[in-house]
């Protein structure tokens, strides 16, 4: 069942919303469930199916790679699953605020044409994703700002721009610090296809270094944050997120296992905003018996 979830993409777009409805909550806001999360969740689920559809449509051979495995023996499920998540945005699009999708609007298409070819050179089709270097800035700058802005631009109450710009800064890091490893994980087929990433130019053990210091980065910002705010439930819940991660980030065993990547890295966005969740429950619970 887990690795239906992660193949079929559902697990990331939860982890998505869950991160979503973390923010509602550092906002000081009651955690509810709004259209803007249904958006998120088919935009997500969109978003990175078509990225694996295009992949195979324009690299036959990638198919047969095993990142692509599940699609080759589910080809039926992988494209009902690409029409239904296109049909779920499409209705989810129609029911947010002009507001929400002005906001989107920019950041959506500059994920489109991360998966989608912009144009053909002489070696073949060009992505965003080929820029040196962008591809990991590029996915944190989208988590970052989708998850944080659109509760922000929903919300009725006035919220301080350097709480909305420090929590954009808290979660670009941590993205960036989780999808390092990605881009270590590809270094000899980025190598071959001579694209330039961090962990091509400085090496993997320094990479791996670079995301242990964003993570550290992660977590002293969140600590003086939520301190200013007198949110101190929230630090309780970074520190066991940033405890975490780490062990998963430096774990040689862990490393080693299938689901690491699509599994355990990804979801350690999921992890973080069960944890606000859960911690902010224990405290209205706390609250109401004190």
């Amino acid at each position: 069942m887990i690795k239906l979830l992660i193949n079929s993409n559902i697990y990331i777009s939860l982890a998505a919303v869950a991160l979503t409805v973390s923010t509602q909550i550092q906002l000081g806001l009651k955690p509810q469930w709004h259209p803007y999360l249904f958006l998120i969740f088919f935009a997500t689920l969109f978003e990175y199916n078509l990225h694996r559809l295009i992949t195979i449509l324009t690299h036959s051979e990638a198919i047969n790679s095993e990142k692509h495995s599940w699609v080759k023996k589910n080809s039926i499920w992988f494209y009902v699953l690409v029409i239904c998540s296109i049909i779920g945005f499409l209705i989810s699009v129609f029911q947010a605020k002009v507001s929400v999708l002005l906001t989107l609007a920019p950041i959506a298409g500059l994920t489109l044409f991360y998966s989608t070819p912009i144009t053909k050179t002489a070696n073949g089709i060009f992505r965003l994703r080929q820029i040196p270097y962008l591809k990991i800035f590029l996915i944190a700058f989208v988590w970052s700002t989708i998850t944080i802005l659109l509760p922000v631009i929903h919300s009725e109450n006035k919220i301080e721009d350097w709480r909305v710009t420090t929590m954009i800064i808290e979660r670009f890091l941590f993205v960036l610090a989780i999808t390092i490893p990605f881009d270590i994980r590809d270094v000899e087929d980025d190598s071959k296809t001579e694209l330039k990433t961090i962990p091509l130019k400085i090496g993997k053990n320094k990479s791996l270094k670079l995301s242990i210091v964003l993570m550290t980065l992660f977590l002293i910002l969140t600590i003086i944050h939520y301190t200013i705010a007198s949110q101190s439930f929230l630090i309780i819940a970074y520190v066991i997120s940033f405890l975490t991660t780490l062990f998963f980030l430096i774990s040689k065993k862990i490393q080693n296992l299938t689901l690491y990547y699509y599994g355990f890295l990804d979801g350690t966005m999921f992890l973080q905003g069960i944890l606000v969740l859960l911690f902010y429950i224990i405290k209205q619970n706390f609250n109401q018996y004190a």
